[in-house]
């Protein structure tokens, strides 16, 4: 009953807002628009294929995948020597921790953007690289990445991306190795195993079970903060809605289906990260 009450309060509070715009700010809807935005009939190729919209969907799903899997490895190593016994491992995994999660990622990003942009893309010739490659691997590059391009924005927001996630996951991974109880430690070490068979064989098969949960969860967070990298012209979801808006001036059409494809993102993660908990409770029992 209460579901349905508060579903029928959301939607009349959405129906006053829709009037409220088109009397109040004399605003004229022009829905019929927006779905060439998601998908374009091309004709040289004879299929849909995705749009401006649609492509930056894709593209905030590949930004938050790779983003999530190197923050993963930056946050097991940093997790690693928060937990070690080393003092200089344990200030290492400290200061990372403490300075990244007090900077304003929009300042990381303007950070790594100009520095590995200006500096480390050209030392390497990364660029000249892939630009150099046959149009398959260049295809490859596209589809898994970023379009040649493209490519040094997208490595920039990946790089500045997995460093901002990877001291919440180092987090994550320090609270899950020291949720264990200690006599697993002492249990371990009197059979004489050396501290990577510790981790291996006993603490990690335990405190993974801890640990998924949250690192899923903090999936969905990389999803939402990979908004910030249109400041840098990476082409993600956020980007292209507001070229989009510059281009149409249909300001609330074009918001609203952001909104909706990131909810459609972020839900569908929510549901799965749900289940995940459900799974593991189980498999306590």
């Amino acid at each position: 009953m209460l579901d349905v009450l508060l579903g029928g309060i959301i939607l009349i509070a959405g129906i006053y807002i829709f009037y409220r715009i088109k009397v109040g700010l004399h605003y004229k809807w022009n829905w019929e628009i927006i779905p060439q935005y998601l998908f374009r009939y091309d004709s040289e190729r004879g299929k849909w294929v995705p749009n401006l919209l649609m492509q930056g969907f894709f593209t905030t799903i590949r930004l938050s995948i790779w983003g999530t899997f190197f923050a993963m490895i930056i946050g097991t190593v940093m997790g690693f020597c928060r937990t070690s016994k080393s003092l200089f491992k344990r200030l290492i995994g400290g200061t990372y921790v403490e300075f990244i999660r007090n900077l304003p990622p929009l300042v990381l990003i303007f950070i790594f953007y100009f520095f590995v942009s200006d500096q480390i893309m050209p030392l390497l010739g990364i660029d000249a690289f892939i630009r150099s490659q046959t149009p398959g691997t260049q295809a490859f590059f596209t589809f898994f990445f970023a379009p040649p391009l493209l490519f040094s924005a997208f490595l920039s927001a990946l790089i500045t991306l997995a460093i901002f996630e990877g001291a919440y996951i180092t987090e994550i991974i320090r609270a899950g190795i020291q949720s264990v109880e200690k006599g697993q430690w002492e249990a371990s070490s009197a059979l004489g195993m050396t501290w990577w068979q510790q981790m291996r064989h006993v603490i990690l098969p335990q405190a993974t079970r801890i640990i998924l949960p949250p690192l899923a969860g903090q999936f969905i967070s990389t999803i939402k903060d990979s908004a910030i990298v249109s400041v840098i012209s990476v082409q993600e979801l956020t980007f292209q809605g507001m070229e989009l808006m510059s281009a149409t001036y249909l300001t609330f059409e074009v918001w609203i289906t952001v909104t909706v494809l990131y909810l459609m993102l972020t839900f569908t993660c929510s549901l799965a990260v749900g289940r995940l908990e459900i799974y593991m409770r189980r498999s306590d029992v």
